[in-house]
Protein backbone atom coordinates (compact mmCIF):
# COMPACT_ATOMS: atom_id res chain seq x y z
CA UNK A 1 0.00 0.00 0.00
CA UNK A 2 1.22 3.76 -0.98
CA UNK A 3 1.61 6.38 1.33
CA UNK A 4 -0.85 8.29 -0.32
CA UNK A 5 -3.61 4.77 0.51
CA UNK A 6 -3.01 4.24 3.73
CA UNK A 7 -3.44 8.14 4.29
CA UNK A 8 -6.35 7.78 2.45
CA UNK A 9 -7.71 5.06 4.25
CA UNK A 10 -7.08 6.95 7.71
CA UNK A 11 -8.56 9.78 6.38
CA UNK A 12 -11.84 7.89 5.63
CA UNK A 13 -11.60 6.07 9.11
CA UNK A 14 -11.55 9.72 10.95
CA UNK A 15 -14.70 10.25 8.43
CA UNK A 16 -16.45 7.44 9.59
CA UNK A 17 -15.56 7.84 13.04
CA UNK A 18 -17.00 11.59 13.15
CA UNK A 19 -20.51 9.94 11.09
CA UNK A 20 -20.91 7.60 13.91
CA UNK A 21 -19.96 10.64 16.68
CA UNK A 22 -22.59 12.91 15.22
CA UNK A 23 -24.82 10.18 14.41
CA UNK A 24 -24.62 10.47 10.48
CA UNK A 25 -24.43 7.68 7.99
CA UNK A 26 -20.74 7.20 6.67
CA UNK A 27 -22.13 8.11 3.40
CA UNK A 28 -23.67 11.30 4.20
CA UNK A 29 -19.71 12.85 3.46
CA UNK A 30 -17.60 12.79 0.92
CA UNK A 31 -14.20 13.62 0.95
CA UNK A 32 -12.74 16.07 -2.26
CA UNK A 33 -8.74 15.00 -2.19
CA UNK A 34 -7.09 18.60 -1.97
CA UNK A 35 -4.63 18.17 -4.62
CA UNK A 36 -2.86 21.40 -5.51
CA UNK A 37 0.78 21.59 -6.24
CA UNK A 38 0.79 17.69 -6.45
CA UNK A 39 1.57 15.98 -9.39
CA UNK A 40 -0.50 14.19 -11.60
CA UNK A 41 1.32 10.85 -10.55
CA UNK A 42 0.45 11.64 -6.92
CA UNK A 43 -3.39 12.23 -8.48
CA UNK A 44 -2.53 8.59 -9.87
CA UNK A 45 -1.86 6.89 -6.89
CA UNK A 46 -4.94 8.29 -5.18
CA UNK A 47 -6.90 7.70 -7.42
CA UNK A 48 -5.88 4.05 -7.67
CA UNK A 49 -6.73 3.85 -3.98
CA UNK A 50 -10.74 4.63 -4.89
CA UNK A 51 -10.56 8.31 -4.84
CA UNK A 52 -12.08 10.04 -7.65
CA UNK A 53 -13.11 13.52 -6.53
CA UNK A 54 -10.33 16.47 -6.49
CA UNK A 55 -10.09 19.76 -5.70
CA UNK A 56 -7.61 22.20 -7.44
CA UNK A 57 -6.72 26.07 -6.51
CA UNK A 58 -4.84 27.31 -9.38
CA UNK A 59 -6.37 26.71 -13.16
CA UNK A 60 -3.25 26.25 -15.43
CA UNK A 61 -2.17 23.92 -12.68
CA UNK A 62 -5.31 22.12 -12.67
CA UNK A 63 -5.95 21.68 -16.34
CA UNK A 64 -2.60 20.32 -17.03
CA UNK A 65 -3.78 17.76 -14.68
CA UNK A 66 -6.86 16.79 -16.33
CA UNK A 67 -5.44 16.77 -19.44
CA UNK A 68 -2.29 14.45 -18.36
CA UNK A 69 -5.07 12.09 -16.45
CA UNK A 70 -8.28 12.52 -18.78
CA UNK A 71 -8.16 8.90 -19.02
CA UNK A 72 -8.79 7.73 -15.57
CA UNK A 73 -12.88 9.73 -15.98
CA UNK A 74 -11.97 11.48 -12.49
CA UNK A 75 -13.96 14.56 -11.04
CA UNK A 76 -12.85 17.85 -10.74
CA UNK A 77 -13.62 20.51 -7.86
CA UNK A 78 -12.26 24.27 -8.88
CA UNK A 79 -11.88 25.56 -5.01
CA UNK A 80 -9.61 28.58 -5.20
CA UNK A 81 -10.21 32.14 -5.47
CA UNK A 82 -11.50 33.01 -9.47
CA UNK A 83 -10.73 35.78 -11.26
CA UNK A 84 -12.48 36.67 -14.04
CA UNK A 85 -9.98 36.20 -16.45
CA UNK A 86 -10.03 32.62 -15.68
CA UNK A 87 -13.75 31.72 -15.91
CA UNK A 88 -14.09 30.34 -19.22
CA UNK A 89 -11.36 27.63 -18.43
CA UNK A 90 -12.70 26.90 -15.43
CA UNK A 91 -16.84 26.41 -16.96
CA UNK A 92 -15.31 24.72 -19.81
CA UNK A 93 -13.54 21.90 -17.40
CA UNK A 94 -14.59 21.39 -14.33
CA UNK A 95 -18.01 19.66 -12.85
CA UNK A 96 -17.96 21.69 -9.56
CA UNK A 97 -17.03 25.37 -8.08
CA UNK A 98 -16.78 26.09 -4.82
CA UNK A 99 -15.38 29.11 -4.44
CA UNK A 100 -18.25 31.78 -6.16
CA UNK A 101 -17.90 34.40 -3.89
CA UNK A 102 -19.74 37.25 -5.61
CA UNK A 103 -22.74 37.11 -8.88
CA UNK A 104 -20.48 38.75 -11.59
CA UNK A 105 -18.40 34.89 -11.24
CA UNK A 106 -21.50 33.23 -11.57
CA UNK A 107 -22.75 35.13 -14.43
CA UNK A 108 -19.52 34.57 -16.12
CA UNK A 109 -19.86 30.71 -15.39
CA UNK A 110 -23.36 30.43 -16.58
CA UNK A 111 -22.31 32.33 -19.99
CA UNK A 112 -19.54 30.01 -20.40
CA UNK A 113 -20.65 26.48 -19.28
CA UNK A 114 -21.04 25.33 -22.83
CA UNK A 115 -24.13 23.65 -23.38
CA UNK A 116 -22.94 19.93 -23.92
CA UNK A 117 -22.17 19.80 -20.44
CA UNK A 118 -24.63 19.24 -17.52
CA UNK A 119 -25.06 22.46 -15.58
CA UNK A 120 -22.21 23.62 -13.51
CA UNK A 121 -22.88 22.50 -10.01
CA UNK A 122 -21.62 25.74 -7.85
CA UNK A 123 -21.27 26.50 -3.34
CA UNK A 124 -21.52 30.14 -2.41
CA UNK A 125 -18.55 30.47 -0.60
CA UNK A 126 -18.95 32.61 2.81
CA UNK A 127 -16.77 34.23 4.94
CA UNK A 128 -18.09 33.22 8.33
CA UNK A 129 -15.04 34.77 10.21
CA UNK A 130 -15.28 37.82 8.91
CA UNK A 131 -11.32 37.37 8.11
CA UNK A 132 -10.70 40.86 5.87
CA UNK A 133 -8.06 39.06 3.47
CA UNK A 134 -10.73 35.66 2.98
CA UNK A 135 -12.71 35.39 -0.39
CA UNK A 136 -16.24 35.10 0.41
CA UNK A 137 -19.33 36.77 0.24
CA UNK A 138 -20.34 38.45 3.84
CA UNK A 139 -22.91 35.88 5.49
CA UNK A 140 -25.50 39.13 5.38
CA UNK A 141 -25.15 39.12 1.75
CA UNK A 142 -25.33 35.63 1.40
CA UNK A 143 -29.21 34.89 0.62
CA UNK A 144 -29.17 37.37 -2.08
CA UNK A 145 -26.86 36.39 -4.20
CA UNK A 146 -28.03 32.69 -3.73
CA UNK A 147 -30.95 33.81 -4.85
CA UNK A 148 -29.79 35.23 -8.24
CA UNK A 149 -27.71 32.63 -8.80
CA UNK A 150 -30.50 29.93 -8.53
CA UNK A 151 -32.12 31.66 -11.49
CA UNK A 152 -29.39 31.62 -14.17
CA UNK A 153 -28.80 29.01 -16.98
CA UNK A 154 -25.84 26.48 -16.92
CA UNK A 155 -25.44 26.61 -13.21
CA UNK A 156 -26.79 24.34 -10.65
CA UNK A 157 -26.34 25.94 -6.88
CA UNK A 158 -25.66 23.15 -4.93
CA UNK A 159 -25.13 24.96 -1.33
CA UNK A 160 -22.44 26.79 0.80
CA UNK A 161 -19.06 26.31 1.21
CA UNK A 162 -16.26 27.94 4.07
CA UNK A 163 -12.78 28.51 4.77
CA UNK A 164 -12.55 29.38 8.96
CA UNK A 165 -10.32 31.17 10.26
CA UNK A 166 -7.69 28.11 11.66
CA UNK A 167 -8.36 28.00 15.27
CA UNK A 168 -7.52 25.00 17.81
CA UNK A 169 -10.62 26.22 19.51
CA UNK A 170 -12.75 23.12 18.94
CA UNK A 171 -16.41 25.06 19.88
CA UNK A 172 -15.47 28.02 18.00
CA UNK A 173 -15.06 25.65 15.02
CA UNK A 174 -18.35 24.29 15.60
CA UNK A 175 -19.92 27.91 15.72
CA UNK A 176 -18.86 28.88 12.73
CA UNK A 177 -19.75 25.70 10.79
CA UNK A 178 -22.87 26.11 12.81
CA UNK A 179 -23.34 29.48 11.33
CA UNK A 180 -23.05 27.81 7.67
CA UNK A 181 -25.97 25.20 8.02
CA UNK A 182 -27.92 27.72 9.73
CA UNK A 183 -27.39 29.59 6.78
CA UNK A 184 -28.21 27.44 4.51
CA UNK A 185 -31.32 26.18 6.20
CA UNK A 186 -31.90 30.04 5.81
CA UNK A 187 -31.46 30.20 1.93
CA UNK A 188 -33.11 26.60 0.71
CA UNK A 189 -36.24 28.00 2.55
CA UNK A 190 -36.47 31.39 0.75
CA UNK A 191 -35.54 30.63 -2.48
CA UNK A 192 -37.43 27.29 -2.31
CA UNK A 193 -34.39 25.57 -4.01
CA UNK A 194 -33.44 22.13 -2.13
CA UNK A 195 -29.47 22.90 -1.52
CA UNK A 196 -27.85 19.64 -0.35
CA UNK A 197 -24.48 20.36 0.01
CA UNK A 198 -21.83 22.12 2.92
CA UNK A 199 -18.63 21.76 2.05
CA UNK A 200 -16.60 23.16 5.07
CA UNK A 201 -13.92 21.11 7.19
CA UNK A 202 -10.46 20.39 6.32
CA UNK A 203 -7.47 18.35 7.58
CA UNK A 204 -7.29 20.19 10.86
CA UNK A 205 -10.83 20.39 11.58
CA UNK A 206 -13.24 17.97 9.39
CA UNK A 207 -14.76 16.01 12.94
CA UNK A 208 -16.28 19.61 13.66
CA UNK A 209 -17.86 20.69 10.99
CA UNK A 210 -19.05 16.91 10.37
CA UNK A 211 -20.52 17.23 14.18
CA UNK A 212 -22.20 20.37 12.53
CA UNK A 213 -23.34 19.15 9.12
CA UNK A 214 -20.72 19.03 6.74
CA UNK A 215 -21.54 17.13 3.74
CA UNK A 216 -18.16 17.06 1.44
CA UNK A 217 -14.77 17.58 3.43
CA UNK A 218 -11.68 19.23 1.51
CA UNK A 219 -8.53 17.20 2.67
CA UNK A 220 -5.46 17.53 1.35
CA UNK A 221 -2.57 17.71 4.18
CA UNK A 222 -3.81 14.55 5.75
CA UNK A 223 -3.76 12.24 2.61
CA UNK A 224 -0.82 14.08 0.45
CA UNK A 225 1.45 15.18 3.45
CA UNK A 226 2.86 18.70 3.53
CA UNK A 227 3.35 20.89 0.79
CA UNK A 228 6.67 22.58 0.03
CA UNK A 229 6.31 25.85 -1.38
CA UNK A 230 9.56 26.64 -1.67
CA UNK A 231 10.36 24.86 -5.09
Amino acid sequence: MTSIAANLQAVRERIGAACRAAGRPADSVSLLAVSKTWPASALRDAAGAGQLAFGENYVQEALDKIATLQALALEWHFIGPLQSNKTRAVAENFAWVHSVDRLKIAERLAAQRPPNLPPLNVCLQVNVSGEASKSGCAPAEAPAVAAAIVRLPGLRLRGLMAIPEPTDDTALQRRRFASLREALATISAQTGSPLDTLSMGMSDDLEAAIMEGATMVRVGTAIFGKRDYTT
